[in-house]
Protein backbone atom coordinates (compact mmCIF):
# COMPACT_ATOMS: atom_id res chain seq x y z
CA UNK A 1 0.00 0.00 0.00
CA UNK A 2 1.58 3.11 -1.40
CA UNK A 3 0.61 6.54 0.44
CA UNK A 4 0.76 9.88 -0.75
CA UNK A 5 2.94 11.90 2.11
CA UNK A 6 -0.78 13.77 2.52
CA UNK A 7 -2.43 10.53 3.59
CA UNK A 8 0.12 9.27 5.82
CA UNK A 9 -0.09 12.73 7.75
CA UNK A 10 -4.17 12.58 7.91
CA UNK A 11 -3.40 9.12 9.50
CA UNK A 12 -0.51 10.05 11.62
CA UNK A 13 -2.88 13.00 13.26
CA UNK A 14 -5.76 10.76 14.25
CA UNK A 15 -3.22 9.07 16.24
CA UNK A 16 -1.82 12.01 18.11
CA UNK A 17 -4.93 11.72 20.57
CA UNK A 18 -5.29 8.00 21.03
CA UNK A 19 -4.28 5.14 23.51
CA UNK A 20 -1.89 2.28 22.02
CA UNK A 21 -4.61 0.01 22.57
CA UNK A 22 -6.55 -2.58 20.30
CA UNK A 23 -9.60 -0.74 20.76
CA UNK A 24 -7.88 2.03 19.45
CA UNK A 25 -6.52 0.43 16.25
CA UNK A 26 -9.99 -1.06 15.53
CA UNK A 27 -11.52 2.08 15.35
CA UNK A 28 -8.36 3.61 12.90
CA UNK A 29 -9.28 0.48 10.88
CA UNK A 30 -12.93 1.90 10.69
CA UNK A 31 -11.38 5.44 9.59
CA UNK A 32 -9.35 4.16 6.65
CA UNK A 33 -11.38 1.26 5.67
CA UNK A 34 -9.20 1.21 2.73
CA UNK A 35 -6.12 0.78 3.96
CA UNK A 36 -4.72 -2.96 5.19
CA UNK A 37 -4.96 -3.84 8.93
CA UNK A 38 -1.34 -4.72 8.32
CA UNK A 39 -0.33 -1.12 7.13
CA UNK A 40 -2.39 0.59 10.21
CA UNK A 41 -0.42 -1.64 12.83
CA UNK A 42 2.34 -1.19 11.41
CA UNK A 43 2.20 2.91 11.27
CA UNK A 44 -0.09 3.00 14.33
CA UNK A 45 3.00 1.23 15.67
CA UNK A 46 5.88 3.51 14.30
CA UNK A 47 3.99 6.59 15.33
CA UNK A 48 3.88 5.53 19.41
CA UNK A 49 7.21 4.29 19.37
CA UNK A 50 8.23 8.24 18.24
CA UNK A 51 5.82 9.50 20.67
CA UNK A 52 7.35 7.46 23.43
CA UNK A 53 11.40 8.51 22.53
CA UNK A 54 10.06 11.93 22.44
CA UNK A 55 8.91 11.16 26.37
CA UNK A 56 11.24 9.14 27.32
CA UNK A 57 13.31 11.29 29.40
CA UNK A 58 10.86 12.38 31.65
CA UNK A 59 9.49 8.78 33.07
CA UNK A 60 12.80 8.29 34.00
CA UNK A 61 14.06 10.70 36.16
CA UNK A 62 14.33 9.97 39.84
CA UNK A 63 11.44 12.03 40.82
CA UNK A 64 9.22 10.42 38.53
CA UNK A 65 10.46 6.09 38.93
CA UNK A 66 10.02 6.80 43.05
CA UNK A 67 6.30 8.36 42.21
CA UNK A 68 5.59 5.41 40.16
CA UNK A 69 6.95 3.21 42.55
CA UNK A 70 4.92 4.85 45.62
CA UNK A 71 1.82 4.68 43.33
CA UNK A 72 2.52 1.12 42.35
CA UNK A 73 2.94 0.04 46.22
CA UNK A 74 0.30 2.12 46.85
CA UNK A 75 -1.86 0.73 44.61
CA UNK A 76 -1.13 -3.17 45.12
CA UNK A 77 -1.30 -2.71 48.93
CA UNK A 78 -4.93 -1.83 48.29
CA UNK A 79 -5.75 -4.20 45.56
CA UNK A 80 -2.85 -6.25 44.39
CA UNK A 81 -5.00 -8.00 41.90
CA UNK A 82 -6.20 -5.35 40.43
CA UNK A 83 -4.13 -3.79 36.74
CA UNK A 84 -2.15 -0.99 38.91
CA UNK A 85 1.03 -1.27 36.77
CA UNK A 86 -1.39 -0.96 33.18
CA UNK A 87 -3.63 1.24 34.58
CA UNK A 88 -0.94 3.71 35.78
CA UNK A 89 1.03 3.16 32.32
CA UNK A 90 -1.84 4.89 30.72
CA UNK A 91 -2.16 7.08 32.39
CA UNK A 92 1.04 8.60 32.54
CA UNK A 93 0.79 8.00 28.31
CA UNK A 94 3.72 5.02 28.67
CA UNK A 95 3.90 2.03 27.03
CA UNK A 96 3.18 -0.62 29.82
CA UNK A 97 6.04 -3.00 28.99
CA UNK A 98 7.85 0.10 29.72
CA UNK A 99 6.41 1.43 32.75
CA UNK A 100 6.93 -2.31 33.94
CA UNK A 101 10.52 -2.29 33.29
CA UNK A 102 10.94 0.89 35.68
CA UNK A 103 9.16 -0.95 38.32
CA UNK A 104 10.80 -4.09 38.20
CA UNK A 105 13.97 -2.29 38.59
CA UNK A 106 13.14 -0.10 41.50
CA UNK A 107 11.98 -3.28 43.12
CA UNK A 108 15.10 -5.62 42.96
CA UNK A 109 17.52 -2.29 43.75
CA UNK A 110 15.04 -2.32 47.22
CA UNK A 111 15.39 -6.33 47.34
CA UNK A 112 18.52 -7.04 45.84
CA UNK A 113 22.13 -7.04 47.64
CA UNK A 114 23.28 -6.01 44.23
CA UNK A 115 21.77 -3.42 41.90
CA UNK A 116 20.33 -5.92 38.74
CA UNK A 117 22.20 -6.61 35.39
CA UNK A 118 19.83 -5.94 32.47
CA UNK A 119 19.93 -9.54 31.52
CA UNK A 120 18.09 -10.28 34.92
CA UNK A 121 15.87 -7.82 34.19
CA UNK A 122 15.58 -8.91 30.48
CA UNK A 123 15.22 -12.49 31.42
CA UNK A 124 12.38 -11.64 34.30
CA UNK A 125 10.16 -9.75 31.71
CA UNK A 126 10.56 -12.10 28.71
CA UNK A 127 9.33 -14.59 32.33
CA UNK A 128 7.44 -13.18 34.93
CA UNK A 129 7.46 -16.00 36.78
CA UNK A 130 11.36 -15.64 37.72
CA UNK A 131 10.33 -12.55 39.34
CA UNK A 132 10.44 -13.19 43.21
CA UNK A 133 7.42 -11.77 43.94
CA UNK A 134 3.98 -12.81 43.00
CA UNK A 135 2.13 -9.34 43.15
CA UNK A 136 4.44 -7.67 41.01
CA UNK A 137 5.13 -10.99 38.55
CA UNK A 138 1.45 -10.98 37.82
CA UNK A 139 1.51 -6.59 37.49
CA UNK A 140 4.11 -7.28 34.88
CA UNK A 141 2.39 -10.11 33.01
CA UNK A 142 -0.48 -7.81 32.85
CA UNK A 143 1.86 -4.99 31.04
CA UNK A 144 3.51 -7.34 28.93
CA UNK A 145 0.24 -8.73 27.38
CA UNK A 146 -1.75 -5.90 27.40
CA UNK A 147 1.59 -4.00 25.34
CA UNK A 148 0.88 -4.07 21.29
CA UNK A 149 4.06 -1.91 20.54
CA UNK A 150 6.79 -2.54 23.11
CA UNK A 151 8.05 -5.59 25.52
CA UNK A 152 9.23 -9.12 24.65
CA UNK A 153 5.77 -10.47 23.36
CA UNK A 154 6.02 -7.91 20.64
CA UNK A 155 9.46 -8.46 19.75
CA UNK A 156 8.76 -11.89 19.57
CA UNK A 157 6.10 -11.34 16.94
CA UNK A 158 8.00 -8.76 14.92
CA UNK A 159 10.88 -11.21 14.80
CA UNK A 160 8.93 -13.71 13.07
CA UNK A 161 7.17 -11.43 11.05
CA UNK A 162 10.46 -10.06 9.50
CA UNK A 163 11.02 -13.71 9.30
CA UNK A 164 8.34 -14.92 7.73
CA UNK A 165 8.54 -12.05 4.30
CA UNK A 166 12.38 -13.34 4.42
CA UNK A 167 11.37 -16.30 3.50
CA UNK A 168 7.93 -15.39 1.34
CA UNK A 169 10.91 -13.22 -0.85
CA UNK A 170 13.48 -16.27 -0.78
CA UNK A 171 10.53 -18.61 -2.43
CA UNK A 172 9.97 -15.76 -4.60
CA UNK A 173 13.13 -15.52 -6.12
CA UNK A 174 13.75 -19.38 -6.26
CA UNK A 175 10.00 -19.25 -8.46
CA UNK A 176 11.73 -17.16 -11.00
CA UNK A 177 14.92 -18.91 -11.23
CA UNK A 178 17.36 -15.87 -9.91
CA UNK A 179 20.33 -17.09 -8.45
CA UNK A 180 21.22 -15.12 -4.85
CA UNK A 181 23.57 -15.25 -1.63
CA UNK A 182 21.50 -15.17 1.37
CA UNK A 183 22.36 -12.95 4.63
CA UNK A 184 24.05 -15.97 6.15
CA UNK A 185 25.83 -17.19 3.17
CA UNK A 186 27.07 -13.52 2.85
CA UNK A 187 28.73 -13.21 6.69
CA UNK A 188 30.29 -16.31 6.35
CA UNK A 189 32.50 -14.89 3.06
CA UNK A 190 33.35 -12.13 5.71
CA UNK A 191 30.69 -9.39 5.16
CA UNK A 192 29.50 -7.47 7.99
CA UNK A 193 27.04 -5.64 6.95
CA UNK A 194 24.97 -7.02 3.97
CA UNK A 195 20.92 -6.98 2.30
CA UNK A 196 18.90 -9.85 2.99
CA UNK A 197 19.70 -11.27 -0.96
CA UNK A 198 22.67 -10.79 -3.53
CA UNK A 199 21.62 -11.41 -6.81
CA UNK A 200 24.75 -13.41 -8.08
CA UNK A 201 23.54 -12.20 -11.86
CA UNK A 202 21.80 -8.62 -11.70
CA UNK A 203 17.94 -8.12 -13.02
CA UNK A 204 16.51 -4.76 -14.16
CA UNK A 205 12.79 -3.82 -12.52
CA UNK A 206 11.02 -0.83 -14.30
CA UNK A 207 14.09 -0.02 -16.31
CA UNK A 208 16.65 0.03 -13.09
CA UNK A 209 19.31 -2.43 -12.54
CA UNK A 210 19.17 -4.18 -9.34
CA UNK A 211 21.77 -6.23 -7.42
CA UNK A 212 20.58 -6.61 -4.28
CA UNK A 213 17.32 -6.62 -2.46
CA UNK A 214 16.18 -6.18 0.76
CA UNK A 215 13.24 -6.94 2.78
CA UNK A 216 10.98 -4.91 5.57
CA UNK A 217 8.43 -6.08 7.01
CA UNK A 218 7.26 -2.84 7.73
CA UNK A 219 5.56 0.70 6.25
CA UNK A 220 8.11 3.21 5.41
CA UNK A 221 7.88 6.17 6.71
CA UNK A 222 10.17 9.40 6.50
CA UNK A 223 11.65 8.39 9.86
CA UNK A 224 12.23 5.06 9.70
CA UNK A 225 13.47 5.38 6.05
CA UNK A 226 16.05 8.07 6.20
CA UNK A 227 17.03 5.97 9.36
CA UNK A 228 17.74 3.00 7.11
CA UNK A 229 19.52 5.05 4.27
CA UNK A 230 22.11 5.99 6.31
CA UNK A 231 22.64 2.86 8.28
CA UNK A 232 22.22 0.17 5.89
CA UNK A 233 20.98 1.30 2.09
CA UNK A 234 23.86 3.40 1.37
CA UNK A 235 26.04 1.17 2.64
CA UNK A 236 25.03 -1.44 0.41
CA UNK A 237 24.68 0.44 -2.82
CA UNK A 238 28.54 1.68 -2.06
CA UNK A 239 29.83 -1.96 -1.81
CA UNK A 240 27.03 -3.71 -4.16
CA UNK A 241 25.75 -1.46 -6.62
CA UNK A 242 22.08 -0.51 -7.01
CA UNK A 243 19.28 -2.57 -5.28
CA UNK A 244 15.42 -2.68 -4.03
CA UNK A 245 14.07 -2.25 -1.18
CA UNK A 246 10.31 -3.82 -0.50
CA UNK A 247 8.12 -2.17 1.99
CA UNK A 248 5.96 -5.36 2.61
CA UNK A 249 3.26 -2.89 4.38
CA UNK A 250 3.74 0.31 2.16
CA UNK A 251 5.72 3.42 2.39
CA UNK A 252 5.41 7.01 1.28
CA UNK A 253 5.53 7.78 -2.68
CA UNK A 254 7.17 10.84 -2.37
CA UNK A 255 10.16 8.78 -0.47
CA UNK A 256 10.64 7.06 -3.72
CA UNK A 257 12.77 9.41 -5.06
CA UNK A 258 16.12 7.99 -5.16
CA UNK A 259 15.80 5.45 -8.30
CA UNK A 260 18.15 7.32 -10.51
CA UNK A 261 20.83 6.92 -7.64
CA UNK A 262 20.49 3.35 -7.50
CA UNK A 263 17.85 2.95 -4.16
CA UNK A 264 14.31 1.40 -5.70
CA UNK A 265 11.11 0.82 -3.44
CA UNK A 266 8.18 -1.38 -3.86
CA UNK A 267 5.73 -2.19 -1.89
CA UNK A 268 5.68 -6.08 -3.27
CA UNK A 269 7.67 -8.39 -5.09
CA UNK A 270 7.88 -6.90 -8.33
CA UNK A 271 6.02 -8.71 -11.22
CA UNK A 272 7.98 -7.21 -14.25
CA UNK A 273 11.63 -9.12 -13.44
CA UNK A 274 13.97 -8.87 -16.69
CA UNK A 275 17.02 -11.39 -16.30
CA UNK A 276 20.15 -10.01 -17.84
CA UNK A 277 21.84 -12.47 -19.98
CA UNK A 278 25.11 -12.47 -20.48
CA UNK A 279 26.02 -12.83 -24.56
CA UNK A 280 27.80 -15.74 -25.76
CA UNK A 281 31.15 -14.41 -27.77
Amino acid sequence: MILTKAQYDEIAQCLVSVPPTRQSLRKLKQMFPSQSQATLLSIFSQEYQKHIKRTHAKHHTSEAIETYYQRYLNGVGRNGTAPVLLELANEVDYAPSLMARIILERFLQEHEEMPPSKSVINSMLRDPSQIPDGVLANQVYQCIVNDCCYGPLVDCIKHAIGHEHEVLLRDLLLEKNLSFLDEDQLRAKGYDKTPDFILQVPVAVEGHIIHWIESKASFGDECSHHAYLHDQFWSYWNRFGPGLVIYWYGFIQELDCNRERGILLKACFPTDIVTLCHSIA
